[in-house]
């Protein structure tokens, strides 16, 4: 969650809901149903939106850093949605990004992962909107495959719906700059 209290937190929490907040009956990637949908889309295309995100995104960063005193290497994000935020989060640390796709390409380098990655490297996976961190949890795996550590996961929102439960005992920390509740979302 954001720093609580801050007008600006509140204000972009705001404009994150309004922009990608839909009503009706949806069906999550996690197979569950929900009344609501947050459309990442909706909010990651918008510049004035990734330009305050950024900011939030670094400050985890290096929270992340200091708290388990360590050197971040690397971040990452998956496609496609992760892709706009692992970006901005990367031009405001100078940070250089890996993309990780959902799929092996069948064509050209026939990859899973994007950008360079050195065996030992730290990475922190950087998610749009987790409900289990189902897709967060397997792209972190594949970039551990690859011989990364991986100690963290920050999430643009949290739907509260056990995500940051199975990122816990996956033995990573999760971070969430939003939850559903700092989005005014309620069932």
């Amino acid at each position: 969650m954001t720093t609580p209290g801050t007008a600006q937190t509140a204000d972009l929490a705001r404009l994150i809901a309004q922009a990608s907040l839909l009503r009706g009956t949806f069906t999550l990637r996690s197979g569950r149903t929900s009344s609501y949908y947050l459309d990442k889309y909706l909010f990651t295309t918008r510049p004035e939106i990734l330009r305050r995100l950024a900011p939030l995104l670094a400050e985890r960063i290096a929270a992340i850093e200091r708290d388990l005193a360590l050197k971040v290497d690397r971040l990452a994000g998956a496609e496609l949605g992760g892709i706009p935020l692992v970006t901005a989060a990367s031009l405001e640390t100078g940070l250089p990004c890996i993309f990780v796709r959902n799929a092996k390409k069948g064509y050209g380098t026939a990859k899973r992962l994007e950008g360079a990655l050195e065996k030992g490297d730290t990475v922190v996976f950087i998610e749009d909107v987790a409900t289990t961190a189902g897709q967060a949890l397997e792209a972190v795996a594949v970039l551990q495959e690859a011989g990364a550590s991986v100690p963290a996961i920050i999430t643009t929102i949290d739907r509260q719906e056990g995500a940051r439960e199975n990122v816990q005992a996956a033995g990573l920390r999760f971070e969430a700059l939003f939850t559903k509740t700092d989005l005014g979302v309620d069932e």
